[in-house]
């Protein structure tokens, strides 16, 4: 019995250190219609320890409309900063990159 919880046990953990993290992860999504020119907000004060992410239009596919996401703050990374969500031109149509760490 011991020895069968220690085998899940360790297939567990193998398979937790070979799943790609969240950070890794990449979703495109292509559509036909271009987003809207991006918001003019007014950016609060800055907050020591964190960082501005922009707004951004996001794609509904159920209403094939684009919608606005407010900006937010997000918890600095020492030796990052935060490269917010936008869409770029992917041929004739338009494939949005969700905001990263780089």
């Amino acid at each position: 019995m011991r020895i069968q919880i220690a085998i899940g046990a360790l297939t567990l953990a193998a398979a937790a250190a070979l799943a790609p993290r969240a950070s890794e992860a990449r979703v495109y999504v292509n559509v036909d219609i271009a987003p809207p020119p991006p918001r003019v907000v007014v950016v609060p004060d800055p907050r020591p320890g964190y960082e501005w992410a922009p707004g951004y239009w996001y794609w509904n596919g159920a209403y094939h409309r684009h919608y606005w996401h407010d900006g937010y703050w997000i918890r600095a990374r020492a030796g990052h900063h935060w490269v917010g969500a936008h869409w770029e031109p992917y041929g004739p149509r338009w494939r949005y990159v969700p905001g990263y760490w780089q």
